[in-house]
């Protein structure tokens, strides 16, 4: 008989459910969490929901409340086809940075199920949502929630008012360029309440009345006239100053520049880029966070199970669903697409955990900080508090689990015909290839950095875009067409992008909105 079985303290002894149980096992779940792991967290709100709900959350980008759009149902099709097919599962939670933090539960998971992702979401991603510095500074956990209530009813009185196809079109290039809509060096202002979003829908609608046309009639002045050939450094210099070019935030800069778009067309740019901005800390920490709801549900599951509050028929199912989660297939793998955040998280984090409490010599002369400290909790907390993937990958992972891991460097010149290995498992080795694996996770250098680095209002109006080329990547053809549509449709005049190296800075090469075939 297994030595759980029928014991009156277990939290459960079948596969079924109901919400007295889920409500009993949060409070245990709680309790441990916040002895184990001193976790601070936020509220939880937690919904139940079914797995077209879960498809239908997949396609809005995991939010409760979302305004509508054609590529959101392109997605549900998307994403319900492989499920019905059986060509891939469906994620057991959706949690939502928000205060209260909702967690929304598969209702066909087992207790045991409801139990890990109650442990894995609720705390573990709550805790590091609450507490990382970057969903502190970047985004506004308690308003967030209203102001997506307000996008969705704003925007459906858009369609109302100016039909579905201009509201569609203002929000196709708006989610093209989403990318290139988010703050990355400066905080963005915090979302507004409620008052001030009623404010702000009375302005809106005087803007609307009151607004003047003159703009969209002047006439375009040709690139060769007295008035651009005239233009000089210290003009153009002032020029910039004056709005504060260069200008990261391409979407922020058409909604506060542009001379064509209406009211309604820049608040809903306006609500674009506030989402993109709100995914924005959670792009820089996938790794972090996965890794810590990982370690927070493997810790409280096994402290559950060494209570005796979990049976180990149970366990045995958590086990393989924890298995499952953090399985890394090999390079050589027909499934392997990149390495695993919740497996690399796990593992380093767990590593920490080796390091403070049984260190070796190696340890003590990589990490001589933490290395048999003992507190290997307060470490933790420190790291999910105050790194992203990118600081806590270049201070943290050990020549051990490089090892383990069995990572090494290639290099791979573009003017050779083969990869040669760069480094490999030795003291100068270990270091190349933690700071490679990090550059890896720094979206700031990998993602295309696109910038307004001028504009002449009072001229032709020639929008200048540039693109920082790292590593000798290139826009393709395609996709600067496409950018220079978009940008071309909510600017109303002419577009340039120019690729720039990053580090000679010499032209790479030039594009015109001009040029594109009409």
């Amino acid at each position: 008989m297994p030595r759980h079985a029928h014991r009156p303290d277990l939290l459960f002894t079948g596969s079924d459910w109901n919400f007295g149980t889920l409500s009993h096992a949060y409070d245990v779940i709680e309790a441990v969490a916040k002895e184990e792991l001193r976790l601070d967290i936020y509220p939880v709100q937690m919904e139940v929901i079914s797995s077209e709900q879960m498809l239908d959350a997949y396609s809005s980008i995991g939010m409760p409340l979302m305004y509508r759009h054609w590529s959101f149902g392109k997605h549900f099709l998307h994403h319900e086809l492989h499920y019905r097919k059986g060509g891939r599962g469906l994620a057991y939670e959706i949690v939502i940075n928000s205060d209260p933090c909702i967690v929304y539960l598969m209702e066909e998971n087992t207790m045991a199920l409801q139990a890990l992702v109650t442990a894995h979401a609720a705390f573990g991603h709550n805790h590091f949502f609450k507490n990382n510095y970057l969903f502190r500074q970047w985004t506004d956990a308690d308003a967030i929630l209203g102001y997506l209530d307000f996008a969705k009813s704003y925007i459906t009185r858009c369609e109302e008012k100016h039909g579905v196809a201009a509201v569609e079109a203002i929000l196709d290039a708006a989610h093209a360029l989403m990318d290139q809509g988010v703050f990355r060096y400066r905080r963005p202002p915090r979302l507004s309440s409620e008052k001030q979003r009623e404010g702000l829908r009375e302005r809106l609608e005087y803007e609307e009345r009151s607004y003047n046309d003159l703009w969209r009639t002047l006439p375009r002045q040709a690139d060769g006239s007295k008035a651009a050939a005239a233009e000089n450094a210290d003009l153009i210099a002032e020029r910039k100053k004056a709005l504060n070019l260069p200008e990261e935030n391409l979407l922020y800069f058409l909604e506060k520049t542009s001379l064509i778009l209406e009211p309604w067309q820049r608040e809903v740019l306006r609500i674009v880029r506030v989402i993109a901005q709100y995914f924005y800390p959670q792009r820089q920490t996938q790794v972090m966070n996965e890794g810590c709801a990982t370690f927070v549900h493997y810790t409280v599951m096994n402290a559950l199970f060494d209570q005796g509050r979990i049976g180990e028929g149970a366990m045995l199912e958590i086990l393989r669903n924890h298995s499952n989660v953090i399985f890394q297939p090999g390079f050589d793998d027909p499934r392997f697409s990149g390495i695993n955040p919740y497996a690399l998280g796990l593992d380093m984090m767990q590593d920490i955990k080796r390091i403070a409490t049984e260190p070796t010599a190696e340890d003590r002369d990589w990490f001589p900080e933490i290395a048999g400290s003992g507190d290997w909790r307060t470490i933790l907390l420190d790291a999910w508090a105050n790194h992203r993937d990118e600081s806590f990958i270049r201070q943290f992972l050990s020549p051990a689990l490089i090892r383990k891991w069995r990572l090494f460097l290639l290099s791979d010149a573009a003017n050779e015909s083969f990869y040669s290995v760069a480094s490999i498992h030795n003291e100068r080795g270990y270091r190349k290839i933690r700071a490679a694996l990090a550059q890896r996770y720094d979206i700031g250098t990998n993602n295309t950095d696109i910038q307004v680095v001028d504009v002449d209002l009072l001229g032709q109006r020639h929008l200048r875009l540039q693109h920082k080329v790292r590593d000798g990547i290139v826009l393709d053809g395609g996709s600067c067409e496409a950018t220079l549509r978009h940008v071309q449709r909510l600017w109303g005049y002419e577009v340039s992008l120019q690729g720039i190296d990053a580090q000679t800075g010499a032209t790479v090469y030039e594009r015109s909105s001009s040029q594109l075939a009409q």
